[in-house]
């Protein structure tokens, strides 16, 4: 089969992989010279710890294995199997973790409570003040800013692929077969639109209006820590953001303990992991309203620097960069992905909100799975 991939995010470049992996020959065409949106712009975390249980979870799992796999294979994507912690400071915060921890399907997540003695075992640079943490074993992380380039020189390498850039696809031309601004059509015995958050234009006119939403996201990245930040890290907002978390115990933490200010105004969490160059990336906020801001605030950032700094117990290092993404999200969370066959031979797959880079290899073997490649 020859397969047309448009889009070079992480979804596109995991169905590329999937079809090369099957024995297909790719065509991958990107608008720009390199992906530039949400696939970068992300903390390459691999996280399982807060996915609905089902098929959010499976899907999740999968990717995780599908991920550990490709990263033997692939050392550029700087796949870590680093776990994740999220420290709690008090009763209300415990009970919504012991509650995690009861979960039915707490062993494949690899749920664990520790103690905070056992936490700074795991990760010795959280010296700060906190009474326990939640262990995930299972979560992951990867380098989002070279996964793509490091996955499509492996591609390159197979003689089965080609990356077509600046080209941006304007039309679909009967079925399996597309046009781009220079006028060039490409034809193939399937055609895949992994557009991301670029839900106008060409996606409009073949889909109409799709059940996916924008969101738009701030982060940051810090000079090298100086010493290894073993896990990644999350904070008890975390439990009031991901699906898993839910439960009586979490009603009373969200009754009794109302989140800060800053961080209830942009619908925030603290996620952290270590680059593999030392600094930090931070993050982050949830905008969902248009028109959205075309500019970047202080104030979430300085909340963040708290409580990193609270858990850290030390100054954090100078912000080295600061950045703001939009995703897609299916409108409906629940489901881990909009699939849509928008003409014969042609598919759009977009959507996965804040589950992309997670789940991206698990999302693209499905596709390949239900094209039949």
């Amino acid at each position: 089969m020859k397969v047309i991939v448009v889009g070079a995010g992480v979804v596109g470049t995991m169905h590329a992989w999937h079809a090369v992996e099957r024995g297909h020959e790719v065509v991958h065409i990107e608008r720009e010279a390199e992906a530039r949106g949400a696939s970068l712009r992300n903390f390459g975390q691999i996280w399982v710890s807060g996915r609905a249980g089902g098929e959010e979870l499976d899907t999740a799992l999968r990717a995780r294995e599908l991920w550990e796999g490709i990263g033997a294979r692939v050392p550029g994507l700087g796949f870590r199997a680093i776990g994740s912690l999220t420290p709690v400071r008090n009763e209300l915060e415990l009970a919504v973790a012991e509650a995690a921890v009861a979960r039915p399907d707490a062993a494949a997540r690899g749920y664990k409570l520790l103690t905070a003695g056992e936490a700074r075992a795991v990760n010795p640079a959280l010296r700060g003040e906190f009474e326990a943490a939640l262990w995930c074993e299972r979560d992951a992380a990867v380098e989002p800013r070279l996964a793509q380039l490091a996955l499509r020189d492996a591609l390159l390498a197979t003689g089965k692929y080609t990356f077509l850039p600046n080209r941006e696809v304007r039309d679909v031309v009967g079925e399996n077969a597309v046009r781009d601004d220079r006028g060039e059509v490409h034809s193939g015995d399937a055609v895949v639109l992994c557009t991301g958050a670029w839900l106008s234009g060409l996606v409009r006119e073949v889909a109409g209006e799709i059940p996916v939403r924008r969101v738009r996201l701030q982060m940051m990245q810090t000079e090298p820590l100086g010493e290894a930040l073993t896990t990644s890290v999350a904070d008890a907002d975390s439990f009031r953001y991901y699906p898993a978390y839910a439960s009586e115990a979490l009603d009373s933490l969200q009754a009794a303990q109302p989140q800060d200010p800053t961080a209830a105004a942009h619908k925030m969490q603290l996620l952290m992991v270590q680059r593999l160059d030392g600094g930090l990336t931070i993050g982050d906020t949830h905008e969902y309203e248009h028109p959205f801001a075309f500019d970047t605030l202080e104030d979430p950032y300085e909340h963040l620097t708290r409580v990193v700094e609270s858990f850290l117990g030390r100054p954090l290092p100078k912000i080295k960069r600061r950045w703001a993404g939009v995703y897609a999200q299916c409108v409906d969370t629940s489901r881990v992905v909009h699939r849509q066959r928008v003409r014969d031979g042609v598919w759009l797959v977009t959507g996965p909100g804040g589950r992309g880079m997670t789940c991206s290899p698990a999302i693209a073997e499905k596709t390949a799975d239900e094209l039949g490649w």
